[in-house]
Formats: C-alpha cells, structure tokens, sequence
C-alpha cells in the first residue's frame, strides 16, 4: 500500500528575518479594556491599574479606535504593495462574557496575534495564556488556521490552564530598583505568550516575565525536542511583559538590546560572535492621551518587523531608531503605526509571520 503524499504545508517560518512572504495582521473592532485581574494590573503602573478595574470591560472610546485603526490600514497597505500577503482574524465581540468553573472574565483583543500564536517552522502553536481575558483569543483565527492545517500545516495547542489562584502569588509587588527579580506567576501550571520568544533557526530566546513561567518555557522546550535550544535572556525590567521590546533579533549575526534591560556581558554564550547593538534613546512622545493609555513602554521603538535580511519596518516618530538602522546597515521603511499602542504594542506585536522564504539552519556553532 503506497502512503499518501503529504501536502507541502503553507507555513514555513523559522527565523525573524527570512524573506516576509505571508502574515497575519491583528484587528481592532470589538477590542475591549481588560477586565481586572491582578496579572493584568501587574504589568501596568498602580495609577492605570486603579483606572482600568473600573473601566474593565468596556470597549475603548471611538477616538482612540479611529486614530489606531487609520495607521493600521497604512500598515496593511504598506505591506500588501511589498508583496506580502496579509490574513486578517475574524472581528470578535470581547466585551462578551464567558466562563470556566472556576472564573468568569470579558475579553481583551485580537490586535496582536503574536501574543497567541507561534510559529516554529511547519507548526502554529497556540500559547497557553495567562490573563483570563484572552482565554479564548485564538477563536478569532480559527479560520486561518484550520485552512492552514487543511493545507498542510501542523496545528498545535498547548494545554489550556486552568488561571486558578494557585498560578499567582497573591504576596507579589512589583520589585524596586536594585531587588531581586521576581514575578506574579507561580509554577503551578505551564503558561506562556509567543510574544516572550524569538528565533533564530535551531535556536529560540525566551524572557521569563509576568505572563510567562518556567514551567512553559519547559512545555515547549520538551514540545519542540533536541532539534531546538531555548536559551534564557536575563531581563531587569522591572514589569516584564514580552521580549520584543527587550532582545530583538534582526539578522544572522545582529542583535538588538535594550540598554535598561540587558546587560550585554550576561547574554547567553551562543551570542559572543554577534554584533550586539544598542538601542538609541526613543524619542518622547508628547501627545498626553498616547501617554496614559499605552500598555507598553518606551522601548516601543525597538518594535520592528524584518521584511528581509535588510529591509525592515520601524515607527516613523523614532527617528532616532530609523537613523541608527541605517548606520547599522539596514534599509529602514518608516510607517506609522503609533496609536496602536494603547492595544498592545507596535508592528511586531501586531503580526505573526506565517511563511518566510527560507530553510532551517543553525546559525551558531
């Protein structure tokens, strides 16, 4: 009996710098303010914790929606007339409860699909999230990933957690300058975003932080096999919440660091032969609304999507950042996507690469 020949899978991705063939762009309709939890409010300052437990629930005032949503579609643009492909996620009511036995909470969003989903080769696999607001954030993209699964694709989920109180450290503060690190999740039960991870081949770097446990990092080490190393980058942000702002990779050989985060004499030894550089000083933003209602940090402007080994897509308001690619000897392509920080991020949290042009390959010895 002959074995039917498998299909030749539409996902291939196994670096951040292959060339972008297709991705999936996050969506703002329905996005809703996170309902209060404490592993939310850890990873935003006291004040915006106090605000949002009040506001959670709610969907995000139209004006807010309606400046994001316009450099969202420049962003989409922009990549469709680069020859990149763009799959979008269904548009999903959040402000809708929903419940397991033991919990109830509202959603969050479907902005930034790097959160939810990862994509280590032929394979997407569905991270085991830690805010129960986005407990069921990969029903959105069902579609895209059933067609790819149809298609060829593996389909992974990681274990659903069960977000009980056990998972967090109900003594947790947040540490001062100079403690030692330590974070709200316990080991009780594995969880993780996709966004703590990047890749380089055989080769995956992870932060451990608020939303991602050891027990995790362990799941998918166990998960992906001795093909793949994972290696742990020390951060001391103080409210850690995805590498991408923190460690961004950007070509074989080139890494990119945050100054306030990383010490560039503990990264792992696999880096010493990279050219490790340093992140310039992000210009301040003084539009007062972007201030008090981002979710992220300064350090957005390290948020960069590679389109290749070459060009890659950065915030046009950072200047300094686009001048420092290109002394670096990159092709930086300014666009504008500023707005969208207030739902989780920038251009990288706001897309996951389902195909990029290109084989797996170790690319330290």
């Amino acid at each position: 009996m002959v074995a039917a020949e498998l299909p030749v899978s539409p996902v291939s991705s196994h670096n951040e710098w292959d060339p972008l063939e297709e991705i999936i762009v996050g969506r703002l309709e329905g996005a809703t303010i996170p309902s209060d939890h404490p592993v939310v409010a850890c990873n935003i300052p006291p004040w915006a914790a106090r605000l949002q437990g009040l506001a959670g629930g709610f969907q995000y005032p139209r004006v807010m929606i309606e400046r994001a949503q316009e450099e969202l579609d420049g962003f989409i643009a922009l990549l469709e007339s680069l020859g990149v492909t763009v799959r979008r996620p269904d548009a999903v009511d959040h402000s809708r409860r929903y419940a397991t036995p033991d919990w109830s909470s509202r959603g969050f969003c479907n902005t930034c699909p790097r959160d939810s989903l990862l994509v280590v080769g032929d394979e997407i696999i569905e991270t085991p999230m830690a805010w129960p607001c986005r407990y069921f954030e990969t029903h959105s993209y069902r579609e895209i990933l059933k067609d790819c699964f149809r298609r060829g694709a593996r389909w992974t989920a990681a274990p659903k957690p069960q977000l009980t109180d056990e998972l967090f450290d109900e003594e947790f503060r947040v540490p001062e300058p100079g403690e030692s690190m330590r974070h709200i999740l316990t080991e009780f039960e594995p969880v993780f975003d996709a966004a703590d991870f990047t890749r380089a081949g055989r080769d995956l770097f992870v932060t451990r932080s608020n939303v991602t446990n050891g027990m995790g990092i362990d799941w998918l080490r166990r998960h992906l096999g001795p093909g793949y190393r994972i290696h742990e980058i020390e951060s001391s942000c103080r409210r850690p919440m995805h590498i991408d702002t923190t460690f961004v990779l950007l070509a074989p050989g080139k890494v990119l660091i945050n100054p306030e985060y990383v010490d560039p004499d503990r990264l792992p030894d696999v880096l010493r032969s990279w050219d490790i550089l340093t992140a310039p000083e992000p210009n301040p933003i003084d539009e007062r609304l972007l201030k008090l209602t981002s979710m992220c940090g300064k350090w957005l402007s390290m948020n960069v999507l590679m389109l290749d080994e070459k060009r890659v897509i950065a915030e046009r308001h950072h200047t300094g950042m686009l001048r420092a690619l290109e002394r670096w000897g990159f092709e930086p392509i300014p666009c504008d996507l500023l707005h969208y920080a207030p739902f989780g991020g920038s251009f990288h949290c706001a897309t996951v690469d389902l195909r990029r042009r290109g084989t797996l390959e170790s690319y330290f010895d």
